[in-house]
């Protein structure tokens, strides 16, 4: 058995999404150097929705393939089901990733969630801050 899926290597030989949105409405960065995996997702959204979405990613094959599936599962989606997006949807959508890198998923999870919730802040939307628990939290970029 392979130790990557077809649609993880696909989506890091080919990355969908890839780039800098100058114009962003909301912009997360999440990761920890030391772990060595660094994620800032770009939202524009009009009327509550992402209208567009871009990443840049700092690590390793799984790291950009998550990034890139999670811009992927996004586009065009309400905010409030863009915020309904987990690490495990985000995995199950590349058809699993090794143990040793589901942190990557959580990344890609975390880095949409502080996008979302920069956005609100920019424009005094009010929101739950049990919908956005501290970013970052990846146990493995901690060890």
């Amino acid at each position: 058995m392979a130790l990557y899926s077809d649609k993880v290597m696909d989506h890091f030989r080919n990355p969908r999404n890839v780039g800098v949105m100058e114009d962003a409405d909301g912009v997360g960065e999440v990761g920890n150097a030391v772990c060595g995996d660094i994620m800032k997702i770009y939202l524009k959204i009009r009327e509550g929705i992402v209208t567009d979405v871009k990443f840049e990613t700092f690590g390793c094959g799984s790291a950009i393939a998550s990034s890139s599936m999670a811009t992927e599962l996004i586009k065009g989606k309400p905010l409030s089901e863009v915020l309904q997006l987990t690490n495990r949807a985000v995995t199950e959508a590349l058809d699993g990733l090794p143990a040793h890198k589901l942190h990557c998923s959580v990344l890609a999870e975390e880095a949409i969630r502080a996008a979302v919730k920069d956005y609100y802040d920019r424009h005094g939307i009010a929101y739950d801050p049990k919908d956005f628990p501290d970013e970052g939290s990846c146990p493995h970029c901690h060890e």
